[in-house]
């Protein structure tokens, strides 16, 4: 169902009749693919990426009154706090796909409030308003582990970056030139939000993916020589974590921040090559574990509630992907608590 045609008017309409507006993303390949639709279609306004943690409290009302906003759209995000909606004199609209929230004085369009497993990725509720940009709608979609219901008709422009015969989002991440493409954009993310926000604006004006795929225009280089300066630590970082060894049905590594976080990425390349396992990714930074559990079978989202309880700690997300963070001295009992919930 997605959204209904009421709400794609709704939106379409908002979008239409702004100027000067802001949009707050996820910084994530479907957080940035939706920043990117609306942007595009706009073509004005200024992008805020939400880094660490996927919410927006009452210190971004200021980013919405020194830019002069006259309209805030809000992509991706799973927690908008109240203080920040009751801090901003101007029409915002929240477009997300996370367990729905209860706020007032907000345009709020999440499909899950309808259907609690209609969790379409926020790139494709974007493309259904905009239909334009099939790619970065595409885009989006698969690197959040969904398939594209409109698939075909990307396989038919873009036949040379995904064959006929896949028809799944797994192994389009993995093992396509969609899957690069996606990797590309994402680790274009990586680093400060100043280096993020840089290359998102580059992004804005590439028209076709072959820009990047073949360093065919200056931005395109630009993304592509990025990639590749992050991947080589990636892979670095990859290597080490392939060498740990599970826990019965738990996998887990943890790491030593450095300048870039490779949790999600790291979590959802074990998910693909260990399909059997939990997985448990955890990244330690400034006294806290910043983590990302995966599963493919076991709803892994009211397992981690569960583990919560009694935890200095938070997290959240969707049923088979969802992220926390763990005060360290924390961090062992709440594996232990896992466990526990596991086994009951």
């Amino acid at each position: 169902m997605a959204l209904t045609e009421n709400q794609i008017s709704k939106i379409r309409e908002e979008l239409e009749n702004c100027k000067n507006p802001i949009i707050f993303f996820h910084d994530d390949a479907d957080g940035l693919c939706s920043f990117l639709l609306l942007y595009r279609f706009v073509k004005q306004g200024k992008g805020i990426i939400i880094k660490t943690t996927p919410k927006i409290d009452e210190k971004f009302a200021r980013n919405v009154a020194e830019y002069g906003a006259d309209k805030v759209f809000i992509v991706d995000i799973a927690i908008v706090d109240q203080e920040f909606i009751d801090a901003v004199d101007v029409p915002i609209i929240w477009i997300d796909h996370h367990t729905p929230l209860k706020r007032e004085k907000v345009m709020y369009f999440n499909p899950r409030i309808n259907d609690p497993k209609d969790n379409l990725p926020v790139s494709s509720l974007c493309y259904q308003v905009v239909k334009e940009d099939l790619w970065i709608a595409t885009l989006g979609t698969i690197a959040d582990w969904h398939w594209p219901k409109f698939i075909e008709e990307f396989k038919k422009q873009y036949p040379d970056l995904l064959d006929e015969s896949v028809n799944d989002s797994e192994t389009a991440l993995f093992e396509t030139k969609v899957g690069k493409l996606i990797d590309m954009i994402s680790f274009c993310l990586k680093g400060t939000t100043k280096e993020a926000i840089s290359c998102a604006k580059i992004l804005t004006r590439i028209k076709t993916p072959y820009e990047i795929l073949n360093e065919e225009t200056a931005a395109g280089k630009y993304i592509h020589n990025k990639y590749e300066e992050v991947n080589k630590e990636y892979q670095s970082l990859l290597k080490r974590a392939l060498k740990q060894k599970a826990d019965g049905k738990i996998l887990l590594f943890r790491y030593l921040h450095g300048k870039i976080s490779f949790t999600k990425d790291i979590a959802n390349e074990f998910l693909h090559r260990f399909p059997d396992k939990i997985i448990i990714i955890a990244r330690e930074k400034s006294g806290e574990m910043k983590i990302s559990l995966r599963s493919k079978d076991i709803p892994i989202l009211p397992v981690l509630e569960k583990s919560l309880q009694g935890i200095n700690g938070f997290g959240g997300g969707h049923e088979f992907a969802c992220g926390a963070n763990i005060m360290k001295d924390d961090f062992d009992r709440f594996i232990e608590n896992i466990k526990s919930n596991l086994e009951k």
